[in-house]
Order: C-alpha cells, then structure tokens, then sequence
C-alpha cells in the first residue's frame, strides 16, 4: 500500500469521525495544560505537606500539617492576608469605576473610527514591557517626581512607597483588563433596550440602573477576576514601589531562605481565595463575558 492511499484513507477515516478530528486537536494542548500547569500545581500542594529539616536543610518527605498550622497561626502571615485581599478589591473597585464610561463611550458613544482608535489606545500598555511601567512609576512617585510636581500646587506631595503608591501603580496596569470585557459586554446590548426604555419614560439615571447595569454586572465581575487575580498574586510591584508585603512577597521570601514546603503552604492561600471567587463569580454569568 502506498503512502498516498494511506494518506487518503486516513483522511477519509478522520472525515467521517470529527469528535474524533477535536478530540486529536485539543490532545496536545491538554496534555500540556496537565502536565506542566496542573501538574506543577499539584506538586505545589504536595510540598505543602512535607517539612523542612532545620539542621540539614533538605525536604524530608513525612506528611506534617506543620506548614498550614505556621501559616494560619502566625500573626503576620494573617496580617499579611487580609491586607492583600483588601487591596485587590479596593484595585478592582477602583477599576471598575474607571473602566466603565470609558467602555460605556467606546461601545455605545464613539463612531467606528474612535472606537477602533480607542480599543488600539486601550490595548497599547500591553504592549509595553511591565517591568518599565512599573519602573516609570517608580521614577514618579520619590520625591521630587512627576506626581510631586503636580501635587504640589495644592498643597499635597507625593504619596512615597506605601500602600498608596501600590494602589495607584496596580489600578494603572489592570485597568485594560478591565475596560475590555466591560466594553464586550455593553456592546452586546441591544440597542433596542434603551429605545424601548425612552418609550416607557425612563431617564438616563433609571436606564442605568434597571437596564444597563444589571445586563453588564456579568462583564464587570468577569473583568475583576484579572484584576482581582492579578493583584493578589504580584510580588515584583510591591518590591519596587512600596515597603508594604503581600502575599507574593512572602512566598518569594520563603523561597529566598530557602523553605519550600512553607512557601508552598503560603501560595495556597491566594489559590484557595481565587478558587472561590470563581465559583462566586460563576453564578453570576461572568464566565460567558471573557
């Protein structure tokens, strides 16, 4: 049998069976999502569960619950906690409320051309390196910077290295993430809505509330999962334009000791927290609008 009739047959063979076409097409990447992704997740969890022997430094492979009982009573690392939560949601607070009149106008207000001029916009700081953003706001946020300068007319000076500056650095780099998916889901409203919305005698403000809002909640808490996921997980923004530790900051500081098996506890924690905000952010319908 040649190769050609082979050839022939085996695309006849895959023709008549196209799960079995997806089936072979999604094999490779899903092999690697669980391989090196859930893969390295799952022996993350399982160097949560081993000890650290303090006199030779090695991992000694006994099931202990050591690392979770450190991380869960020990003060900073609760401290630590709390106010990496608090901050990813104050940043995905922040923006949202930014995010939306700029989707808003994108999706219902500009014409094509300054929407596409827009969308490009939006998308240009993804373009740039997230080290040299994080560094320019470095530069303006000593004293003596940009932001001093502007402030300082005012009578108000720079915020310095605090948890100030991480709000303001981590509002500016998640906000695409957050105009995009809100932008998605205010252009899928049919423009039908608001007319008929006019009709009954609705105001702008009424419209909002009982038609735009409920219908774009989904793209918004879809956006706040990168927002919110991004934030919790960062360690290099926090090194570089604060002296406030989160909880990536202690987990590369456990790896720094080295403690692998109390890093690994630590990391848990923003991958239980996100774990459940998905399944909150689900029942919403956010997942529809990434």
């Amino acid at each position: 049998m040649s190769s050609g009739s082979a050839t022939r047959r085996l695309a006849a063979f895959l023709y008549r069976r196209p799960r079995l076409q997806l089936r072979l097409l999604l094999a490779a990447p899903l092999a690697w999502l669980l391989l090196a992704y859930l893969g390295s997740l799952a022996l993350m969890f399982a160097n949560a569960f081993f000890r650290l022997d303090s006199f030779t430094g090695r991992v000694v492979l006994e099931p202990t619950l050591d690392n979770f009982a450190t991380v869960i009573g020990t003060e900073v690392y609760r401290t630590i906690t709390i106010r990496t939560v608090a901050l990813a949601a104050i940043v995905t607070l922040s923006c949202a409320v930014l995010a939306f009149p700029i989707a808003y106008y994108m999706a219902r207000v500009a014409s094509p051309r300054t929407q596409g001029l827009l969308i490009v916009a939006t998308l240009m700081p993804l373009w740039v390196s997230y080290l040299v953003k994080v560094y320019a706001w470095r530069t303006m946020l000593i004293g003596n910077g940009a932001i001093d300068w502007a402030l300082e007319p005012i009578g108000l000076g720079t915020p310095g290295f605090g948890e100030v500056a991480l709000w303001l650095v981590f509002t500016y780099l998640w906000l695409p993430y957050m105009i995009l998916p809100i932008y998605a889901g205010l252009e899928r409203i049919p423009a039908s809505l608001f007319e008929a919305s006019a009709d009954l005698g609705a105001r702008g403000g009424l419209t909002f509330r009982r038609v735009i809002l409920p219908m774009a909640l989904p793209a918004v808490v879809a956006g706040s999962i990168f927002t919110f996921s991004l934030t919790l997980g960062d360690y290099i923004t926090p090194d570089l334009v604060s002296n406030t530790r989160l909880i990536g900051n202690a987990v590369y500081d456990s790896l720094g000791v080295p403690n692998l098996p109390l890093a690994a506890a630590i990391a848990s924690i923003p991958v239980v927290i996100i774990v459940i905000y998905l399944l909150l952010a689900r029942r919403t319908g956010a997942f529809e609008s990434l």
